[in-house]
């Protein structure tokens, strides 16, 4: 071998060494990088976290339960119904915690001209934060599932056994002064409430023949019972009764007595007491039960959209913190430049008042108007999606 194919071999062996050693650098600055976003990301996550879940909390369960302390609930049975309502309220705040804390992270790398550094050092800011972004919003999403399909139904079933205790112990919980309440095909109508003393109260129902009946009395107490399903019973005083034929409408039976004993049971004050009900099950018996229900010939529309809309529901609610990672990213970019943080603040708040509201325009037009329940729950992560496409194509030709 001459001098020169050595000079050769040695000059090819410090440009592999050379190379290899810059990649090796490389990917170590990438990771740095990678770990410096994921982190500025999930602190912002959490912080919005806590934010959304503070105001749902109050808005949602310190209402209602300073609704139950005013009825002299005990107060462990108060904490037991907020402990049993805390993952429908964590199953609300994950996807919208995505969105304003990923907005306010991405807006202040923006504003502190930390992606024109990215920029500037031969990176491209589009993919070397959309990796992450998609990635821990993907996590956040399985994350949010596992509270939606697990945690959700179990504690939707304990809140109700517990919320049944609760009116067993104080009946009152669910009677307040001069109010009209619906449950089921019952209702009640009530005068002045005080302490056990009940003035003009109605009651309207169906007798086992379908029958519409109506019990009203001048005056009753309420008192517990220690029957099995019943939640109150009244001694009315001066009661009348009065039931109109299903079958002939001119026909009617009055009944009236000095005092009348009055057994109101559980499913006069809860609703759907039949067996368990769609948003109690896992998205796996939700599938089964789909599957039995378009087995029978006979199954109704209306029964059969309900549980696609529960089934469906798990996922778009869960997947819709990967939609918004998505959008958070090109709508930083474009509208994070100055006063990124705030920015992002008030563009998160926003779209995720506009997403709440989109869910139950089409949740409801699910169960009242039989739109597909597929299409009910997944239209709005559509829309977001689509957003996020038409932002991402703006922020590309910026």
């Amino acid at each position: 071998m001459n001098i020169k194919e050595k000079a050769l071999e040695i000059f090819e062996s410090l440009k592999e060494k050379y190379i290899h050693l810059r990649f090796k650098n490389r990917m170590a600055k990438d990771k740095l990088l990678l770990r410096y976003i994921i982190k500025e990301l999930s602190m912002y996550f959490l912080l919005m976290f806590l934010f959304y879940f503070l105001i749902f909390f109050v808005n949602q369960i310190l209402v209602m339960m300073l609704k139950l302390l005013g009825k002299n609930l005990p107060l462990g049975d108060v904490i037991l119904l907020m402990f049993y309502s805390i993952p429908s309220i964590i199953s609300q705040t994950a996807p919208f915690a995505v969105l304003t804390g990923f907005l306010m992270c991405l807006g202040r790398m923006n504003s502190d001209n930390e992606i024109l550094i990215f920029r500037a050092s031969g990176q491209n800011p589009r993919l070397v934060i959309l990796v992450p972004v998609l990635a821990l919003g993907f996590l956040i999403s399985l994350f949010s599932f596992f509270v939606n399909d697990y945690l959700l139904p179990s504690g939707l079933i304990k809140y109700r056994e517990q919320y049944l205790v609760s009116i067993s112990r104080n009946p009152f919980i669910e009677i307040e002064s001069n109010s009209v309440k619906r449950f089921n095909e019952n209702t009640i109508i009530t005068g002045e409430v005080k302490n056990s003393e009940i003035s003009d109260i109605v009651f309207i129902d169906r007798d086992e023949n379908h029958n519409t009946r109506i019990i009203s009395g001048k005056k009753s107490h309420a008192d517990t019972s220690s029957e099995d399903g019943v939640t109150m019973q009244l001694t009315m005083e001066n009661a009348d009764v009065f039931v109109l034929d299903s079958k002939d409408k001119n026909d009617f039976s009055l009944i009236r007595s000095a005092v009348m004993k009055l057994n109101i049971f559980e499913s006069a004050f809860i609703q759907n007491q039949t067996g368990v009900q769609p948003n109690e099950m896992t998205s796996y018996d939700i599938y089964k039960e789909i599957k039995k229900i378009k087995k029978n010939k006979n199954h109704s529309k209306e029964e059969l959209n309900q549980f696609v809309i529960e089934f469906n529901k798990k996922y778009a609610l869960s997947f819709g913190a990967l939609f918004f990672a998505f959008l958070a990213l090109p709508l930083a970019l474009i509208f994070g430049k100055q006063n990124g943080t705030f920015a992002g603040l008030i563009i998160g708040i926003l779209i995720s008042a506009a997403y709440w509201a989109l869910i139950w325009i089409f949740m409801l037009a699910g169960y009242r108007n039989g739109l597909n329940g597929f299409i009910a729950m997944w239209m709005p992560n559509i829309l977001v999606g689509l957003a996020g496409f038409g932002f991402y194509s703006v922020m590309m030709r910026q």
